[in-house]
């Protein structure tokens, strides 16, 4: 499988230099070449699948021979040890629930694939890996356990100070090791610019092996492809069309669901589903993309004023917003909105959600109710809703139980590197890893 530049797609590299580089040397995004469908065969045994082995057959169809297939398997097989299960609301609508693995949010499922990942592509050097990954809450804590005492490799991880939950800061600040958390005076973009820029600066590129764990590295998308299969896996009824509404800050969950779908999965719509950050949905409505600096929300993992993905998507559907909206719907919701949801859906199907997924079922209520669709409904709950229960308490007025490996980061203490947002500060940190 080879990978080509959005900017540049005349210069083709390896799965293993587009992985372990994670940003292409013109700043652009890498893509696949060619994304194949996958036989129609597999989708008439797939109810009988488990989740590993629908992830297998997806991550052969995807990489093709770039890993051996043994080794492929291995690494599903560890790093994708929980499930994602669908249930149903009412006989229409279903919640994907993503939030079963280490750090309870959906991000577990590409960071222990990409750990384990790198791991393997990285072989025996003996130079270090330093991964770069700007968070706006889960990725961060799910990059960190993912990676957590792998050999060979350091994570640096950014976040915006005061602008995460308190659990999800301390996922990130308490484990150390081969662990770096620098709190960034601004906002989750300037922590993303920072990443960016350090991979296009030639002093750092000589002195350090980086790459990401940002959804801006190809890496993170194809795990994230293979929920929405095992998610068509579980529907008893397949007649009926299927969409998808999914939570949307930086756009690489949505993006893993548009290669799902050029794979072949019969998705009648995604539906992007945006907080008050809705530049995409702006874009969907008038044709123009204009990236303007985040709001802070509730929904504080979607608070992404210029998403990366969206160079993926345009590069999709060839900078066509006529093609793009074919495929996704946009919606955007508020806070107030967002507590509503959250408030209505615990009262009336005994669901607690958190405020990402929230929007995820606004964005599903909403399509529902606009094309007066008839067919199955599916929203992506991103995260547990015990990681944001000072939120959530508060709107359903009763007690989240917050499970032990979340409870177990509350009494340990934060330890992170405070920095400013000016590029050199960054830069100079980095260049002192190299001493």
């Amino acid at each position: 499988m080879k990978f080509y530049s959005t900017k540049q797609k005349n210069k083709l590299v390896s799965c293993r230099d587009a992985i372990l580089k994670g940003i292409p040397d013109d700043g652009g995004l890498f893509m696949p070449v060619n994304i194949a469908k996958i036989p129609p065969e597999f989708f008439n045994r797939i109810s009988n699948l488990s989740f590993q082995e629908i992830s297998f057959e997806v991550a052969k169809n995807l990489l093709r021979n770039a890993i051996p297939h043994k080794i492929l398997k291995d690494i599903i097989t560890e790093a994708l040890n929980f499930n994602a299960p669908i249930l149903p609301l009412n006989d229409n609508l279903f919640v994907l629930e993503l939030f079963h693995g280490p750090t309870l949010a959906f991000k577990d499922f590409a960071a222990r694939f990409m750990a384990y990942t790198m791991a393997y592509l990285i072989g025996n050097t003996n130079k270090k890996l330093n991964v770069l990954v700007a968070t706006s809450g889960d990725t961060g804590s799910a990059v960190a356990h993912g990676f957590y005492n792998t050999p060979g490799i350091r994570v640096i991880i950014l976040y915006p100070t005061k602008k995460i939950s308190e659990i999800q800061e301390k996922q990130i600040t308490t484990l150390e090791g081969n662990i770096i958390a620098l709190e960034v005076k601004g906002t989750f973009d300037n922590c993303q610019a920072l990443v960016k820029k350090a991979f296009l600066d030639s002093e750092l590129s000589n002195k350090l092996w980086l790459t990401s764990a940002n959804s801006i590295n190809v890496a993170r998308l194809i795990p994230q492809s293979f929920y929405y299969f095992y998610a068509y896996a579980q529907l008893k009824n397949k007649d009926l069309p299927v969409v998808f509404s999914v939570p949307s800050g930086n756009f690489g969950n949505l993006t893993g669901g548009l290669f799902a779908k050029i794979m072949g999965l019969p998705v009648s719509k995604f539906i992007a589903a945006n907080n008050v950050n809705n530049n995409v949905h702006k874009y969907l409505k008038t044709g123009i993309f204009k990236p303007q600096p985040a709001i802070k929300t509730i929904s504080n993992a979607m608070d992404v004023g210029n998403p990366s993905n969206f160079a993926r998507i345009l590069d999709i559907y060839d900078n066509s917003v006529e093609k793009m909206r074919n495929d996704i719907y946009g919606a955007s919701f508020s806070d107030e909105q967002t507590k509503n949801a959250i408030s209505e859906v615990y009262n009336k199907y005994n669901y607690i959600l958190d405020p990402h997924s929230a929007v995820g079922y606004l964005g599903l209520k909403e399509y529902f109710s606009e094309v007066k669709f008839q067919g199955k409904g599916i929203f992506c709950a991103t995260a547990h809703p015990a990681k944001f229960s000072n939120i959530v308490e508060e709107i359903i007025d009763r007690k989240v139980e917050i499970p032990l490996r979340l409870k177990k980061y509350l009494d340990r203490d934060k330890k992170s590197i405070l920095i400013s947002k000016d590029f050199e500060d960054f830069k100079d940190f980095l260049l002192s890893l190299s001493n």
